[in-house]
């Protein structure tokens, strides 16, 4: 078949056809590398990363017309059941006129704070502990939260049917001078209708303003009383003290993993029956009595060479061989190590990344030999994946937006036994979503 012109000419015809097909071209191959970019990223092997399509079903609209707030914690129990750790405290008053008397809209009121999801995105139980950050379920099904109880943070234990506080991870009774209150913990009293500043409050500064500045006698006194703090609890101390980043449970060994905030962050492990501490460390492996409390050795610039000590906001998991990954988010870097804390091998990532950092949540790819990791970015709004063996950047996933599939505040992250990924998001995305992997 031939195309024709009106006056019948058959080689205009063919150029012009030819012409078509050229520009047909140019968009499907702008198209393939669009798609292509998408889940990789220049110079890694396209072969080697996985591929995910979002699952627009997953899950269903939430009963009792709560709303979610930011998630701070996402695990996955041993029937492939999801668990949603938020902050309910994150919600504003114009997303809580449902709680009003008379009620002046329809949507909506505060949820709980860990809600329970089935395969199929259906709400199957909730309880309702104090907000926090990192969870953890055990194969028994008891839970394990990160969260300020009676205003000092710790790991604590409850019961997923009755949400029943069972055991708490020891823990100082004092604060680091000049800490905040924990941004992750709920005001002392919610009052119906009314919220909070909303998820960002904490992070933005009005245009032009600068911190705070002490005075040479505030610093002084506040580097004092700094120094008396760390007499009293030196980095050795067997007890958390500060924030809680992570929580993960080592069923095989009967042992639970958390990394607090104190001092940049140390990883810390406790007996799972007893809670009772069994040993700890520090960046490159350091032993608990080799961590130093000088600022300098946390100090960062993007780009630019590693810290000697964990900078900020830890987290961890336990591979299947017994390592032991730890993401030093603030400093751009995963590092390797035994179970016993012994340092073996350390991977920068997207070193260029400052505010937040790149390196935030750890996971790994559901094969026998979980050959790659899952990172979750914050600030990049990625999930990178990675080579275990030699953490080589083969792929990506994700970018800032509100659509399906894109990421406000990638915070964290899970996987099912089918390989399955599961996100959840602070800042203005609050929410949670699924990921089917595409073969």
């Amino acid at each position: 078949m031939r195309w024709m012109q009106p006056n019948g000419s058959a080689s205009s015809a063919r150029r012009i056809a030819l012409s078509v097909l050229a520009v047909c071209a140019v968009f499907v191959g702008a198209s393939f590398f669009r798609a292509g970019h998408f889940s990789t990223v220049l110079g890694a092997s396209e072969e080697a990363a996985p591929k995910f399509k979002f699952d627009p079903d997953w899950p269903k609209p939430l009963p009792n017309k709560w709303k979610i707030g930011g998630i701070t914690g996402l695990a996955v129990d041993k029937d492939d059941n999801v668990w949603v750790y938020d902050r309910p405290n994150d919600l504003t008053d114009i997303e809580l006129e449902a709680e009003l008397t008379p009620p002046i809209a329809d949507c909506c009121k505060l949820p709980p704070s860990l809600i329970h999801f089935d395969k199929q995105g259906n709400v199957i139980g909730s309880i309702d502990p104090p907000q926090g950050h990192g969870m953890a379920v055990d194969a028994k099904g008891f839970i394990y939260t990160g969260n300020d109880v009676d205003g000092f943070d710790s790991v604590h234990k409850y019961d997923p049917k009755t949400g029943k506080l069972l055991g708490t991870v020891p823990h100082a009774p004092e604060r680091e001078p000049g800490s905040a209150r924990n941004q992750d913990a709920a005001p002392p009293v919610h009052v119906p209708g009314h919220g909070t500043a909303g998820p960002v409050a904490n992070f933005v500064r009005p245009a032009g303003a600068r911190r705070p500045q002490l005075s040479p006698e505030a610093a002084a006194a506040r580097d004092a009383a700094l120094k008396a703090f760390y007499d009293k609890y030196p980095p050795t101390a067997p007890m958390i003290v500060g924030n809680i980043e992570e929580v993960r449970i080592d069923d095989k060994a009967h042992e639970l993993y958390a990394s607090d905030s104190y001092l940049g962050g140390r990883v810390m492990v406790f007996d799972l029956d007893a809670l009772a501490f069994k040993r700890g460390w520090g960046a490159y492996g350091h032993k608990l009595s080799e961590i130093t409390t000088d600022a300098k050795d946390r100090a960062y610039t993007p780009g630019g060479p590693m810290p000697k000590e964990f900078r900020g906001h830890l987290t961890l998991n336990i591979s299947d061989d017994n390592l032991v990954y730890a993401a030093d988010r603030m400093a751009n870097r995963i590092q390797v190590f035994t179970k016993e804390g012994k340092f073996l091998k350390e991977f920068p990532l997207a070193t260029y990344t400052g505010a937040g950092g790149s390196a935030g949540g750890v996971m790994f790819s559901p094969d026998r030999e979980q050959r790659l990791l899952y990172i979750s970015d914050l600030t990049n709004n990625h999930i990178w994946f990675l080579n275990r063996a030699d953490g080589q950047v083969v792929g990506q996933m994700g970018q800032m937006g509100h659509s399906g599939g894109e990421f406000f505040g990638l915070h964290m992250e899970a996987v099912d036994s089918k390989g399955i990924i599961y996100t959840g998001e602070v800042f203005a995305g609050e929410r949670v979503q699924r990921f089917l992997p595409v073969k």
